[in-house]
């Protein structure tokens, strides 16, 4: 009790203010830091400890934030990119470096020392690597970054509130070869692969420069669900579908491109958990997301082919191309930056402004600048679609995938209004914990609600679901709920996740599979049992009277 009381009284002393400042005079003795810090350093983390950025919440239960014994915040490097808005990487394993605007802010791992726009400032708490984890202190970066920052003792609450006068985070030139986020370009030769080419480099971009990685675009494109060959061509779907029913990646050594075999049974070296896309020619979001998490997959009307650069909307000179006809997309990329301020006179065409994307191709170095060119904010096709890696896993995150839909999000279903109910029947192969759901919402802004039904006998036992997560994605894509409330399965047992989706301004928000076309035309209907709602009241079969599968997974561990 007497440690306790004394650590209370030491508190008190420590104020509102920044956590580092000197612990004053307690009944006449000078408390030395080495000896109460670790105390209240302990007495914090017993406690709900929260970090609140712009209304963003880390919390040490849920992020792992904990108090250092020099009194300040930690916050994993897992966490800066979007509770501080931010680019956040390491570089060789001892090099965090975070970029804001035009501010570049780099810590060195054990080091008391930070750069600042390549200036040296002394900080408090080093950057700390535990059990695999880096951590810098929150206190200095909202400082580097332009936040204002407050330690609230009373409320055990760090507060950080953005002070920049231009709320923007985005320099007005990217470029991700400088930062050693760009992969090596490639080359697809005369098939018509580049729809995988431009996935798997965003997805290795995504991964840069923590942990480079070489994919297999071979594999992609003759190990999917769909039928064709390579010679067909593809589109960014159909990455989407081979990745998220985790047929994919692995490495190209294992899978060589262009020597027409491809090995069965090669198991995915990572578990690709979220995908986001970007539509409508958001420029300031593709901009963002190549600033924070890497390359974005795009596509153009392309006019040139790889052995072919001649083209009237292509200055071979400048590596400028833009096309303002009425063709349709018809070639993968990647953006991996941008030039605000690149000229308009560098383009072939009469374009309105200056400006232009940063895209690299996939037809070897040959092609442009060593592989890379600008396409014009003026080119009718740049940044219709973009498709944005934000959730890799290592293959260890769960046991397995429970999943009726290989083709992925082939149509759409729903009951001529925004909102639908879906559920997915699937039969427990060992003892099991659920620990996660997987869905696309088909539109900007989709609310979901997910539940879990055990021991389902019919569709009856749909009216017994337990609400197991909610909440919203401002974006359209694929995305990994983990379940909130702990579900168990026994093996043989019949269980089913129900989701209830709401897409603004849609009619048919659930994502479904089915046979559209030759690509899809080995869709299998019987592999799953699937109902939809349009009540969550009277239920009838997806696959019986839709004759498509519900995009809806389930992920699991063994018990």
């Amino acid at each position: 009790m007497a440690a306790v009381l004394l650590i209370a009284a030491a508190l008190k002393f420590l104020g509102d203010g920044g956590g580092n400042g000197e612990v004053e005079a307690f009944r006449g003795a000078k408390l030395k830091k080495e000896v109460w810090n670790p105390l209240i350093a302990a007495s914090v983390n017993e406690k709900p400890l929260s970090l609140l950025v712009d209304n963003r919440e880390l919390t040490n239960k849920e992020n792992g934030i904990y108090m250092d014994q020099d009194l300040n915040i930690m916050v994993p490097l897992s966490t800066l990119g979007d509770s501080f808005n931010c680019s956040a990487h390491l570089y060789e394993g001892e090099q965090l470096v975070l970029e804001k605007r035009s501010d570049v802010v780099a810590f060195q791992l054990d080091k008391g020392k930070v750069q600042v726009n390549g200036e040296k400032e002394g900080i408090t708490s080093p950057t700390a690597f535990i059990d695999g984890e880096y951590y810098v202190s929150a206190e200095t970066v909202a400082e580097k970054l332009s936040f204002h920052y407050n330690w609230n003792i009373q409320e055990n609450q760090a507060v950080a509130i953005n002070t920049a006068k231009d709320g923007g985070i985005l320099p007005l030139q990217y470029d991700l070869r400088s930062r050693k986020r760009a992969p090596e370009v490639k080359d697809q030769g005369s098939y018509g692969t580049c729809w995988a080419f431009a996935a798997l480099s965003a997805m290795e971009s995504t991964l840069l420069p923590e942990e480079p990685h070489d994919f297999s675009p071979d594999h992609m494109t003759l190990q999917n669900g769909f039928s064709g060959n390579q010679t067909e061509g593809g589109e960014y779907t159909m990455g989407m579908a081979y990745l998220t029913s985790w047929q994919g990646p692995v490495n190209e050594e294992d899978d060589p491109y262009g020597d027409g075999v491809s090995e069965e049974g090669l198991e995915p070296v990572k578990h690709v958990q979220e995908m986001q896309l970007l539509d409508g020619k958001d420029f300031e979001k593709i901009k963002e997301s190549v600033f924070k998490y890497g390359g974005v997959q795009t596509a153009i009307y392309s006019a040139l082919n790889s052995s072919e650069p001649y083209s009237p909307y292509y200055n071979s000179e400048k590596y400028a191309y833009c096309y303002a006809g009425a063709e349709k997309p018809n070639h993968e990329i990647m953006i991996i930056g941008w030039d605000d301020n690149y000229p308009k006179e560098n383009f072939l065409m009469e374009v309105e402004d200056d400006g232009a994307f940063l895209c690299q191709n996939s037809w070897g170095k040959g092609f442009g600048d060593d592989g890379v060119f600008y396409v014009s904010y003026y080119d009718v096709n740049i940044g219709l679609h973009g498709v944005v890696y934000t959730r890799i896993d290592e293959t260890d995150n769960y046991g397995r995938i429970y999943q009726s839909d290989l083709c992925g999000w082939v149509g759409q279903l729903g009951y001529n209004k925004d909102s639908v109910y879906g559920a997915n029947v699937f039969t427990a192969k060992s003892n099991e914990t659920l620990k996660a759901a997987g869905f696309y919402a088909t539109g900007k802004e989709t609310s979901y609600e997910l539940y879990v039904v055990n021991q389902f006998e019919g569709i009856e036992s749909l009216g017994q679901r337990v609400l197991v997560a909610s909440g919203s994605l401002a974006n359209a894509g694929y995305y990994t709920i983990d379940f909130e409330k702990e579900c168990q399965v026994e093996e043989g047992e019949k269980y089913a996740v129900v989701l209830h989706i709401t897409t603004p301004g849609s009619a048919h928000p659930m994502a479904i599979e089915y046979a559209a076309d030759e690509r899809t035309e080995q869709v299998d209907l019987e592999d799953g049992e699937g109902y939809i709602s349009s009540s969550g009241a009277k239920w009838e079969s997806a696959e019986k009277k839709q004759k498509c599968n519900l995009c809806l997974k389930v992920y699991s561990d063994s018990r």
